[in-house]
């Protein structure tokens, strides 16, 4: 009878608009989706039409055509980034383990389906929630791996990796009695 969707889907708005014609007014519903499959695929779309399902129906297919890319490492992104959409504007932190994600409904609509799962924000500027997800797909496109960094700087994958178990024992053998 339902049929389960590979896919993680989340509304992100629903609004009614109108549009002044010689008559009166026409009605519609507008919908904006994210779509993603938590596995660092992520996309957004939006819709109108005279009635809900139709418009969320409409919003799903177009997010799922516009579907990108986006560097997910251990639930977290590599680096600090910003991403803008028209006033909009969001901060995103990579997070450690535990942490959690810390945002607006927009911006956590659109990391849940990222797959991102530790992660802080910080929006500023328009709080539209349609173009606070704009702005942090913008952010997550933005995103570079550390093959292109370890590219672009000339040195070797493994100077970019972090080594928490070296660190940690270099610290506590640093420090005589």
């Amino acid at each position: 009878m339902f049929e389960s969707s590979p896919f993680i889907e989340k509304l992100i708005e629903l609004k009614r608009v109108s549009k002044v014609v010689k008559g009166g007014k026409r009605l519609k519903l507008y919908a904006c989706v994210v779509v993603g499959d938590g596995t660092g695929n992520v996309g957004i779309g939006h819709s109108k039409s005279s009635e809900v399902a139709p418009a969320i129906r409409k919003a799903t297919e177009s997010a799922k055509k516009k579907m990108m890319k986006v560097d997910v490492t251990e639930g977290t992104i590599l680096h600090p980034v910003t991403g803008k959409f028209c006033a909009s504007i969001v901060i995103l932190k990579p997070a450690l383990t535990g942490t959690g994600i810390i945002a607006s409904s927009a911006v956590r609509a659109v990391c849940e389906a990222a797959g991102i799962r530790n992660i802080l924000t910080k929006s500023l500027g328009s709080n539209n929630p349609t173009n606070l997800a704009r702005a942090t797909i913008n952010g997550l496109k933005s995103i570079r791996s550390v093959a292109e960094v370890a590219e672009m700087r000339n040195k070797p994958i493994e100077y970019f990796m972090r080594k928490k178990h070296e660190k940690a024992t270099s610290d506590t053998e640093e420090k005589p009695d």
